[in-house]
Formats: structure tokens, sequence, C-alpha cells
């Protein structure tokens, strides 16, 4: 393993910012992406660095067992593990409540910092409860196949401080793992940015993990929490999706890929349940299409995008390794990670078809042109296309078309591979290199 860590200050900060608000904070995102190291240890240093008492900082797992044993002096009468159906087990809420009375006080403020918190029983009365006391303050991370992403907004009604950790953005990559650039981006589009996997020193054993993770993690946390039977159709569907990044779809188009590949059918629903699923779960999102002109959402086609290029690529066994594709995933998930709202564009433009009619006069066609992204952020707007290369002229006039069809003063950009400074055109068009772009702190310093 490589001796590394990832500071994660962008969600230490957030953490810090969100400290007494009344609110649990809820620590999600997909699995492996370092959430409970985020809260424990991250978020733990941070305080005890602004000096914080390390008295008042409790931390407590629920899945480990030192931490349960400290539970078994209180209620002795009562069983701290309560069974529960397939070997499993919950927390006894009674005895863990007398346990966190018998380390606050009401004068004091206190970090309470819980791990899986799904483990607990009816833990959502406990921390309820806890939300009364001015002097506490809640953290709780948990399980993907218990605790996902819809299940929260309902579990806790709007008491919940939602933050969504996301994999290692490029830069975090980079500035940690002393690699040039170039090997940084070749590793990071081959095996992701998973922390967990980062740190790992040999591309087999990388390989080797995103593979179970896939299998293991990812497909049995959908499978468990909503209970589906035909495992190996879900598996289909989601080498499809990972075969599909950044192309148009719809359902329909979807069920007849699956029937193609598979040479068996599927329902429109059950497609569309699927990718629910993994929404869910953080694995991948959808991006909507949007009519610049019309100014209106346009529910299909759409496309799919993944949180982590190792999960992807793990699930098509390495292979469909298309650089472009990948590099579009990446500057989609780097929009999310900078809050921005991400569509795709489409404008209706007429173009001269090279034809005349019988007065000879030029036959116009109307063509729908497609804008990579649309990223919206309150009253900030940008058009971003992806351009792995610009060869030639003729390239470039082809990125450059939706974006000259736009009439609206919002910046319009191109990111390619080029290693050049960025440079604004005379039609306005901003071209940025990939790193730049990656490496960046806020995209406006190039505007």
């Amino acid at each position: 393993m490589r001796n590394v860590e990832f500071p994660r200050e962008e969600y230490v900060s957030l953490l810090k910012e969100r400290r007494f608000n009344g609110l649990i904070k809820v620590i999600t995102g997909a699995r492996r992406t370092g959430k409970s190291y985020l809260m424990n240890n991250l978020f733990r240093r941070a305080l005890l660095q602004e000096g914080v008492k390390e008295a008042n900082i409790i931390q407590f797992a629920f899945d480990f067992d030192e931490d349960i044993d400290k539970l078994d002096s209180f209620f002795p009468e009562e069983s701290t593990k309560i069974p529960q159906k397939g070997n499993t087990y919950l927390v006894n809420a009674k005895k863990f409540r007398a346990y966190i009375q018998s380390k606050t006080n009401e004068s004091e403020a206190f970090y309470l910092l819980l791990d899986e918190i799904q483990q607990l029983d009816n833990f959502v009365g406990t921390l309820n409860g806890y939300l009364a006391k001015e002097n506490l303050d809640i953290y709780v991370t948990g399980s993907n196949s218990h605790l996902l992403s819809s299940d929260i907004a309902t579990t806790f009604k709007g008491r919940s401080s939602l933050i969504q950790i996301h994999p290692l953005s490029f830069s975090e990559f980079f500035a940690n793992l002393g690699q040039s650039k170039e090997e940084a981006w070749a590793e990071y589009i081959l095996t992701g940015s998973l922390p967990i996997v980062a740190k790992m020193s040999t591309q087999q054993e990388k390989e080797e993990y995103l593979t179970l993770l896939d299998e293991e993690t990812y497909l049995k946390d959908i499978i468990a929490h909503h209970n589906i039977f035909k495992t190996q159709e879900l598996g289909e569907c989601f080498s499809m999706f990972a075969s599909m990044i950044g192309s148009p779809m719809n359902i329909s188009k979807l069920v007849g890929t699956f029937l193609s590949r598979e040479h068996k059918k599927i329902a429109n629903q059950t497609i569309s349940s699927y990718l629910d699923f993994f929404k869910d779960a953080f694995v991948l999102e959808t991006a909507r299409q949007y009519d610049i002109k019309g100014k209106n959402y346009i529910e299909q086609p759409f496309k799919v995008y993944f949180e982590d290029m190792g999960v992807r690529n793990a699930r098509l066994h390495f292979g469909q390794m298309e650089e472009s594709h990948l590099m579009e995933n990446i500057i989609y998930n780097e929009l999310l990670r900078r809050r921005y709202r991400v569509d795709i564009g489409r404008i209706n433009v007429f173009e001269d078809s090279g034809r005349l009619d019988q007065r000879r006069k030029s036959i116009y066609e109307q063509k729908s042109l497609e804008v990579d992204f649309i990223a919206t952020k309150g009253n900030e707007k940008l058009y971003i296309q992806s351009a792995l290369y610009l060869p030639d002229e003729e390239k470039k006039r082809q990125e450059k078309r939706s974006l000259l069809a736009i009439r609206d003063s919002f910046p319009k950009i191109i990111v390619t591979k080029n290693g050049l400074k960025p440079y604004r055109d005379e039609d306005g068009i901003i071209t940025i290199d990939l790193f730049d772009f990656l490496l960046c702190h806020d995209i406006r310093e190039f505007l």
C-alpha cells in the first residue's frame, strides 16, 4: 500500500461549517469513498486542532464489537445485541442512550460521531431525541444497503443536513501521489479514484479489488435493499449501463440493446427501476437533456455517467477504454463536485443543406445540435464541450458549431487535451486544457 493520506479538505470544511446547525449531519456517498474515515479521522482531528477536548468527541461504531462491549454494563439484564433474521443484529438503543448519558452533561458541547447508524435499534427515535438537546451535535454514516439517498429525506423528514462525499477529484489524486499529470491521468481513468484503491501499489491488486467490489458490494447492496430476485438480469444491466457512458439513450433503446446482447426480453419499467437503484446507491447518475431555445427539459434521451471510472471499467473487465468517453465522464463528475447542476444541451438550428429548390434557392434543414454540458449554479451558467483533441480546423469547427448557435452571453468553453494555455478566440469561445480545468480551484479564473 502507498503511504499516503488524502486530506479531503473540502468535505472537512463542509462539516465544520455545519456544526450545531440543529440538524443531523448525514455523510453519504458511494461505497469506499471514505465516509467513515472522513468523520472519525479527518473531522475528529480538525476538532481537536481547534481545541475541542477529546472527551467531548464521542465516537461509536455500531458494527465494531469493542464499541458494542462498552454497553454491556448498562441494564445488564437486557441483551446488548438484539438478534435479527439472517444471523444479523441490532444494538439495544436503551443501553446506548444510557452510555451516551454517562459520557455527557448539559453544561458542555459534545460531538456524536456515529458510524453504521442503521445497526442501532430504532435509530430515528434516538437521534430525534438528541436533536432536542442543544449541546449535542450529531454526525452519522450508514450502510448503503440500508440508508440510500432516497431513504434519507424520508427517514429524517427534514431534520438532516446531507453531505455527499465523492471519490477523489483529479486535483486530490494528483496532489498527493507524486506523479506527473500524464501518469496520474493514465491511472485515474483506468482504476479510478476511490481512496482505498488509489493507495494500492500494484495494478493487479487494484483490478482484483474493483472487480470484487462490483460484485460483492455494489450489486449485493442493491439486491439486499430492493429484494431483487433476478440477480443475473441486474448484473447484465449494470454491464450495459457501463458500456454506454456518454451516449444518448432512452429506455426503449436500452430495452432493444439488452435484447440484442442477452437475447432475452426485459420490461421498460424494469430497466427504469434498475437505473434508479444504481443512482440511489451513488454508482451512476443520469443527465437530462435541456432544450436551450425552448427553455424546457426533454425526458429522453438522457446520458449515463459513472461516479468512479474504476468501478465502471471493472464491470467491463477493463475493456472499452475510449479515452474521449472517460474524459467526458470525468468532466461531468468534476462539475458536480463543484456544485453545479449539470444537464446536456440541445439546440435546434436551420442550416443550408447544400441543395437548391426549383427556384434555385438554398434549401435549409432543421438540425439538432448537442452541447455536452450546461453547468448552472445560481445566476452562473457555463456551456461546455468536451473534446479530447482538436487536431485540425474541421474538428474545431465541429465542436464550436453548437456553441455558436447559442445567442446568450454566458461563457462558452471547449475543454481539450492540448497542453496549451487557455485562450479566447475571435468568436469569444474559450479553449482550456483538460489539466488546467481539472486542477483549477474555480473555472471562473479563466473567463
